[in-house]
């Protein structure tokens, strides 16, 4: 790790004094407030005050921090500061745009992440949907038992595959992804607590849905895979839970702005 720092500021100034404002350019659900404050205090930022707590509903030019210290501090911590809000307030605004349509629909249905995210951000982009009113689903593959195609392929069955994990679960979670009405059925009827309908157009996934729960009416249906923000409510009906990558590996960040002074 390069320890030079900041050279175009240090270059600068020494010891000139600044003031800064972090500021949103348009409506969201604030997230990454907590991160861009640790970032300032670790670049040695003598005052900050957050205006705003994370998960809160601000609009647009609304100011959520201020900061004074020395400018060389200030202008080292911007860039990581904003990487991290415009991101997490990304993710938080868009999940709470489709759990409040989901929400309408079905009160008990959750939205959740996936575990595609961006490499070793993870932890942040996770935090972001939580803030966002969704939930964080699994953070590694110790959390509990998903047992997806490959796997299915590698033991030869669906129903091998669901007995083997049974008989080591550890009071786990065991989570079975199907792809047909068929699989659906033989995980339901071998009583698995969680069934991902992979990829499934809404109406069929309906009728899977309403014959899993014949079998086993405690069994957890969640939805997957092609799901959007246009196509959302035609799954809330019928899911316990809907899932959906693009939210942490290809959302929009918010705009957000340091504008900094001397003083």
């Amino acid at each position: 790790m390069n320890k030079e720092g900041d050279i175009t500021s240090k270059a600068l100034f020494t010891t000139q004094q600044g003031k800064a404002k972090l500021i949103t350019h348009e409506p969201c659900v604030i997230a990454g407030l907590e991160e861009a404050k640790e970032v300032f205090y670790r670049t040695g930022v003598s005052q900050i005050e957050t205006l705003v707590n994370d998960g809160e509903s601000i609009p647009q030019g609304t100011t959520v921090l201020n900061a004074k210290g020395s400018l060389v501090s200030l202008l080292t911590g911007e860039r990581l500061a904003l990487n991290f809000i415009c991101r997490m307030s990304g993710i938080a605004t868009e999940t709470k745009k489709l759990v409040d349509i989901c929400s309408s629909i079905n009160p008990q249905c959750t939205i959740a992440a996936t575990r595609k995210t961006t490499p070793g951000f993870r932890k942040y982009e996770k935090k972001a949907v939580v803030l966002g009113g969704g939930e964080p689903h699994r953070f590694g593959l110790y959390d509990a038992f998903l047992i997806k195609d490959n796997h299915i392929q590698g033991v030869g069955s669906l129903t091998k595959a669901i007995q083997q994990v049974q008989k080591q679960s550890k009071r786990k979670i065991i989570e079975v992804e199907v792809e047909t009405r068929e699989q659906a059925t033989q995980a339901a009827h071998l009583g698995v607590d969680c069934i991902m309908l992979d990829n499934f157009h809404p109406e069929e996934g309906k009728k899977v849905a309403d014959c899993i729960k014949e079998i086993n009416p405690s069994i957890l249906i969640e939805v997957s895979g092609g799901i959007t923000r246009e196509n959302i409510a035609s799954y809330a009906s019928f899911a316990d839970r809907i899932s959906l990558g693009y939210l942490t590996h290809s959302v929009r960040s918010i705009d957000f702005s340091l504008d900094v002074a001397p003083r």
